[in-house]
C-alpha cells in the first residue's frame, strides 16, 4: 500500500499514481464512461498489462463473446473481459486505465483482484467513472458529479459527499472495497439525457474527460470529439425540432436547469472553461 499523498491545489498529487475504473453496462448510459476510458487509452498510448480471467466473473450467455476476424485475418473469438492498462505521462507520472464489463458473478473476488494489481502497480487513488440517465438538457453542459465517502479528500479537492442510497454497480462496490483497504477513492458520474440515451454519447464523454483533467491535473488531448459533441447536438436539436413533444419537454428541462443555476453556475462555468483553455495555451496542447 502506497503512502497517502495530499493533494495539490484541488487535484490529486503529481506523484500519486491513479487508477480509472469505467464499467460497460448498467453504469455506463450513452457508453459515455467506457467511451471516455478508450479515448484516454488512445491519446495517452496506454500499454495493457493485465486482464482477468471472463471464465471467473462472466455469464457468457448475458455477455456473449463475439466472433470476427482478427488483425492478421484469421476469424477469432473475442471474450468479454477485464483489461489494465498503464499509460505513462509527460513528466513520467503513471495512470492505470481499467476497462471492461461488468461482471456478472463474484463481485467481492473481482474487486480483490483488481485491487491487487493495483497494489503491485502502486495505485494511491481509485477513480471510479460512471454514467447515468438524467432528466438533464443536451443543450447545456453535461453535469459531472464528483463524490467520495473520505472527508480529507472532499476537504482537500473540494468533492461533495457521497449521499447515494439504493442499488450499486460494480463502481460503487469497487470504490467501497478501495476505500476499505484505506486507499483514497472517488466517483465521477455524468447526467447523460435521457430522451437521448443511445450511444454514443460524446458531450457526456467530453465532460467527463474535462472532469477527470480536472480531478488529477493532467491534460487530455481531445482530438475529434469536441466536434463530435457539437454535430450530436445538432443531431439532437433536429430531432426535438422534427418532434413538437421532445422539442417542449427539451425547453421545460431548459427552463428549470436555468432557473436553478443562473447566474452563478452559468458564470462558474464560463471561468473554468477560460481556465482550462488558458491551461491548454500554456501547455501547447492543441485538444
Amino acid at each position: 500500500m502506497t503512502e497517502h499523498v495530499p493533494a495539490e491545489g484541488g487535484t490529486l498529487s503529481s506523484d500519486d499514481t491513479v487508477m480509472l475504473a469505467a464499467f460497460e453496462g448498467w453504469n455506463d448510459a450513452g457508453s459515455a464512461a467506457s467511451l471516455a476510458l478508450e479515448h484516454l487509452a488512445d491519446v495517452w498510448g496506454a500499454e495493457q498489462v493485465d486482464e482477468l480471467d471472463p471464465e471467473e466473473y462472466h455469464d457468457f450467455q448475458v455477455n456473449r463473446p463475439t466472433v470476427g476476424p482478427g488483425p492478421d485475418g484469421e476469424r477469432r473469438l473475442t471474450w468479454p473481459t477485464t483489461k489494465v492498462s498503464v499509460a505513462t505521462l509527460p513528466g513520467g507520472r503513471q495512470v492505470v486505465l481499467v476497462h471492461g464489463i461488468e461482471p456478472s458473478m463474484r463481485w467481492r473476488r473481482y474487486c480483490a483482484e483488481l485491487l491487487d494489481i493495483a497494489t503491485n502497480l502502486h495505485v494511491g487513488s481509485v477513480v471510479t467513472v460512471g454514467a447515468l440517465l438524467a432528466d438533464v438538457p443536451h443543450t447545456r453542459p453535461i453535469p459531472v458529479s464528483a463524490t467520495t465517502d473520505d472527508p480529507d479528500l472532499r476537504d482537500a479537492l473540494g468533492l461533495e459527499a457521497n449521499t447515494y442510497e439504493g442499488p450499486t454497480g460494480i463502481v460503487g462496490v469497487l470504490q467501497h472495497e478501495a476505500r476499505a483497504q484505506g486507499r483514497r477513492a472517488l466517483s465521477l458520474w455524468a447526467a447523460v439525457p435521457h430522451y437521448v440515451a443511445h450511444p454514443p454519447s460524446p458531450k457526456a464523454t467530453l465532460a467527463i474527460l474535462h472532469k477527470i483533467e480536472q480531478v488529477i491535473g493532467a491534460t487530455v488531448p481531445l482530438g475529434e470529439l469536441v466536434e463530435d459533441a457539437i454535430a450530436w447536438q445538432h443531431g439532437v436539436d433536429e430531432l426535438a425540432g422534427e418532434d413538437s413533444e421532445i422539442g417542449d419537454y427539451v425547453r421545460q428541462l431548459e427552463e428549470a436547469k436555468d432557473t436553478a443555476e443562473l447566474p452563478e453556475a452559468s458564470g462558474e462555468a464560463i471561468a473554468q472553461e477560460f481556465e482550462r483553455y488558458l491551461r491548454r495555451r500554456d501547455r501547447g496542447t492543441n485538444g
